[in-house]
Order: C-alpha cells, then structure tokens, then sequence
C-alpha cells in the first residue's frame, strides 16, 4: 500500500514516515499544498496524511480538490492537524476526510487508523459482489454505484471511497438499523479512535448526493437514539 504524507513539519513527517514502513507501507512525503496535488497525480496513492495548515494551499483545499478530480484512485485521507475544536473536525470531514487525528498525536495509534482505513477494501470478501434495490445499484469489484430512475434510466453516482463503503452497507441489508457504533465497526474497524458522531457527517454527505431532498430523506432514514435504516420502495 503506498502513503503520501503531506506535512510541513520536517520531523513530524519523519517519524511518521518511520512508523509506517516499519509496518511494511512505501512512503512519499512533500510539505507544501500544491506539491501534495502533484505528488498525487504522480504517485495515486491508497491513503493520504494531511495535515491542515500548510503553506501555499492548505489541507482542506488540497482535501476538497482531490475528491473533485480523484483520478484513477480515490484514496482514504486522514486529517492531521494541532486544531482540535469540534467544528475543525467538522469542516475537514465535509471537504472528503475520512478520519481525523489532533496533534500530538500517539504514532501507535495513527498506524492503528491507517491500518483501519485500509481494511475497509479488504472488508468485501466473501460476500455478494454486487447489490442492487430500486433505485440504487453498487459493484464492490468495480466500485461503481449507479441511480436507477423510474423511467429505467441510469445515472452514475460520484462517490468517495468512504460514501460507496456506506452506501454499500446500507443496501447489502435493506431496512436493518445500523447503529453508529455497528458502522464505525463495519467501515473503520474495532481500533477506531474518534468520536462517533463522524457517521453522522458522512451520512449526511451520501444524503446529498443520493436523496432528491437531502433534508427529508427519502432512502437513508434517521432512526432517532439508534442510528440509520436504508429504505427503498422499489427493492
């Protein structure tokens, strides 16, 4: 598995570069906004360490670009950063992170979340390859997710590595409650780290890109002091 680490702190990036490879990933790193684009383009790693303030093009542009144009990977992104207020986490989740660590941070522990983040690719085994409702259909091999309208036509869906994960488990059991803890379990792993409400910002990231009316969704229902239950009528 290949890592870029984007961080402007000689050290810092050092030893998490260290940590990591003694766990056997290749490593890059660059300091810079714009060189993490071009690294990116160069390299297309599986997961990206970005920290949040850099020099030039910070983290959250640099985060929002490449879930624009992800190019032929769209890699897991975990947000490094020394801001910890609740509504830093918030913006850096809804530019496309995928997780969130404060400095300073515990190097054990970040090799726990990528270790996590990348299991989320080797989760599939063994199951259906394909899932299909009325509205809604998901290849796990090819990763493509599709919206089916009434009138049979078929739109391709723009989703990043941890929405097509979520829509994927919500419809391989349609109308089961998941609750937030079971997801976390499902798509993060047992090691995670971070606080639970991160489901509810990636929930309502898919809302958006799947709900005609995000604000009264149609397909992942709101299940209140439980979790989500994806309904839809036509599976």
């Amino acid at each position: 598995m290949d890592i870029l680490i984007v961080e402007d702190e000689a050290d810092i990036a050092e030893l998490i570069q260290i940590y990591l490879e003694k766990e056997g990933f290749s490593c890059r790193s660059c300091q810079d906004g714009l060189s993490a684009l071009q690294v990116f383009q160069e390299q297309q790693p599986d997961l990206i360490i970005l920290d949040l303030m850099l020099p030039g093009l910070d983290g959250l542009e640099v985060c929002a670009r490449i879930r624009q144009k992800p190019g032929s990977k769209d890699p897991y992104i975990l947000m490094l950063t020394a801001k910890g207020e609740e509504i830093d986490r918030i913006i850096g989740l809804s530019t496309g992170a995928d997780d969130y660590m404060v400095k300073p941070f515990s190097p054990r522990e970040l090799v726990a979340r990528v270790r996590a983040l990348l299991r989320r690719t080797l989760r599939q085994g063994g199951q259906s390859r394909t899932y299909q409702t009325g509205h809604f259909s998901v290849d796990l091999d090819q990763r493509t997710a599709n919206r089916h309208s009434d009138d049979d036509r078929v739109e391709p869906l723009e989703l990043t590595a941890l929405e097509f994960d979520l829509l994927s488990t919500f419809m391989s059991y349609p109308g089961r409650v998941w609750s937030r803890t079971q997801l976390i379990e499902r798509l993060w792993g047992s090691d995670f780290y971070g606080d639970e409400r991160v489901v509810d910002t990636h929930v309502a990231r898919l809302r958006k890109k799947i709900e005609p009316d995000p604000a009264n969704p149609s397909f992942v229902k709101t299940v209140i002091g439980v979790g989500y239950r994806f309904e839809d009528g036509g599976s």
